[in-house]
């Protein structure tokens, strides 16, 4: 994952600094994911920060697994978190680490604030332990268990780890302040007690740690330099400082920066889950997410993402991204690496009359005009082919200079040809153009020097191979989701066309191409194979759309 420009940020001068008053003598970043979900553009993000700046100070990155919750973690997500990562381009080596492979050592540590004095066992409920923890401007009931002797509470956590209690009936909490102004330093919990197998130590373990006891002490085991974390652990910093101060270990530095917030979408787990569970969306890999998976299946290029991270940049206040930058960055990255192949999505069919019956041509189309070296492919031309049907206007408005009665226009790589007879059905509909063609003109002007003012795509009838396209759009109508009526909910903002499929023809070459593969359909969009492609149909999925057609929906919108 090599970054696009090279830039600063209040990260890298904190960096800078530290290194130059022999602070840290080394760089060395992680992304801690929890495998409980897939990884989205937020991750992403983080990966980006994290990744770039350990490769730019000739540092090391770690992926670690912070799994300390056995109810919601699984392989699965170990293995496609894996997969994300490695397909975004960072390299870690073979530093994949896990935080259930600490427990022992995260285990003893919590011996020892006991001996201290500084931890104890409590035999509160989980909300009678919320009760008495107070609110910012009253402060926390101290637990009746909290002055039990060293040896007791020893005694007790002993037989937590040895199953003798059942979930929820004890935790191990921190002594630290119940008039603290952070409702975080109140005593938190340190371990609950869970009868539940986990997805790596099996059923060693019925006490887990907390994320904010385990958080800290994983990095400072892995000899983590900068803990870089989005602005919501700002609040935790202080515990986690008192945890390693009281304890005595290496202490890295954490530092914050604003997580990613993007119009027209959700950044959530719990979001996430919500929209799969209810059928909203098809899956966490339904390209209209914002996951990892989702982009990839749609069409995204880990450079598009990295590019995208590269220009947003770090930022420390909370702010929203447009998602009009992320389609821009995958505009500009595909632009240069899709070969052109040309599809009708809405077609109208065009008989040219003058066209010999039997006759089929090859004609010669270039792949990729931004790359030279993609070379050019052989396109069949018949007497009968598609058009897009807002291509033809049996009246055209004012500068419309596409096709329409007696009006002449450029087939690409192909011929002029004139629009001479309309054929409708019993409705009024248009259902056919006869056309002629001007033989001369193959591939370019016309001899004798006359103009035309558009150029159109198509494919012959006879060779089409017929596809599956689906258009995603936007999966809100608003910019921000949670933009709500009070009582209501984030999916009153669903938008109820973010996808619709379409039955389209694609020039044959297309045929065999494997799932992921990207075209830019000409003057339609980017478009990539998806998965659900079978021998007998290729599948579809719009990527984006171009921008001239976003310009002429604005226009029109703008008109309306």
């Amino acid at each position: 994952m090599e970054r696009t420009q090279t830039s600063t940020d209040f990260i890298r001068e904190i960096i800078k600094q530290d290194l130059a008053e022999g602070r840290f003598d080394r760089v060395h970043t992680r992304f801690p994911p929890e495998p409980n979900a897939y990884l989205h553009l937020g991750h992403a993000k983080a990966i980006w920060i994290n990744y770039s700046i350990a490769q730019e100070f000739g540092g090391l990155f770690n992926l670690r697994f912070d799994d300390t919750n056995p109810l919601t973690e699984e392989k699965e997500f170990v293995d496609a978190i894996i997969e994300d990562v490695r397909w975004l381009g960072v390299d870690f080596g073979d530093r994949v680490f896990f935080g259930s492979d600490y427990f022992e050592q995260q285990y003893q540590w919590a011996i020892e604030l006991i001996k201290k004095g500084k931890a104890y066992v409590c035999d509160l409920s989980p909300e009678e332990v919320a009760a008495t923890r107070g609110t910012p401007t009253q402060p926390g009931i101290e637990s009746p268990y909290r002055n039990r002797s060293v040896e007791e509470n020893l005694d007790l956590f002993q037989r937590m780890r040895a199953g003798e209690f059942p979930d929820g009936s004890r935790t191990l909490r921190a002594k630290i302040d119940m008039a603290s102004p952070n409702l975080l330093m109140r005593d938190p919990v340190m371990y609950r007690i869970r009868h539940a197998p986990h997805h790596r130590q099996g059923n060693k373990w019925c006490i887990y740690p907390m994320y904010d006891w385990a958080h800290p002490l994983q990095d400072s085991i892995e000899g983590i330099t900068h803990s870089l974390c989005s602005l919501e652990y700002e609040n935790h910093r202080p515990l986690y400082d008192w945890f390693l101060d009281q304890l005595g270990i290496y202490h890295p530095r954490q530092i914050e920066f604003a997580r990613l917030n993007m119009t027209y979408t959700v950044m959530s787990k719990r979001r996430f889950i919500e929209l799969v569970e209810g059928g909203y969306v098809k899956g966490f890999d339904d390209p209209r997410l914002p996951t990892i998976a989702g982009l990839r299946r749609r069409g995204y290029t880990p450079e598009s993402i990295r590019e995208f991270c590269s220009r947003i940049g770090v930022a420390k206040a909370y702010n929203v991204v447009d998602i009009a930058v992320l389609e821009d960055c995958i505009r500009d990255d595909l632009n240069k690496r899709a070969e052109r192949r040309m599809a009708v999505l809405d077609p109208l069919k065009v008989v040219i009359i003058n066209y010999p019956e039997d006759k089929t041509e090859e004609l010669d189309a270039v792949n990729n005009p931004e790359d030279p070296s993609a070379g050019t492919r052989k396109v069949p031309f018949s007497r009968e082919l598609y058009i897009e049907r807002d291509d033809f206007r049996e009246v055209p408005p004012p500068k419309y200079y596409r096709l329409a009665p007696g009006r002449e226009v450029r087939l690409r790589y192909a011929y002029f040809i004139k629009c001479v007879d309309v054929v409708k059905d019993a409705e009024g509909n248009v259902v056919e153009l006869r056309c002629t063609y001007d033989p001369a003109t193959r591939g370019g002007d016309a001899p004798d020097g006359r103009k035309v003012k558009a150029t159109l795509h198509w494919v012959s009838a006879r060779h089409a191979v017929e596809a599956e396209a689906r258009l995603y759009d936007h999966l809100f109508l608003k910019p921000d989701p949670e933009d709500v009526e009070p009582g209501g909910s984030f999916l009153d903002n669903l938008n109820p066309n973010s996808l619709e499929v379409k039955r389209c023809f694609v020039e044959p070459s297309v045929v065999g191409s494997p799932v992921g593969t990207r075209y830019q359909f000409e003057r339609i969009g980017y478009f990539c194979v998806d998965p659900d492609s079978t021998p007998e149909k290729l599948v579809f999925n719009r990527t984006v759309t171009l921008r001239d057609t976003w310009a002429k929906i604005e226009k029109s919108l703008a008109a309306q």
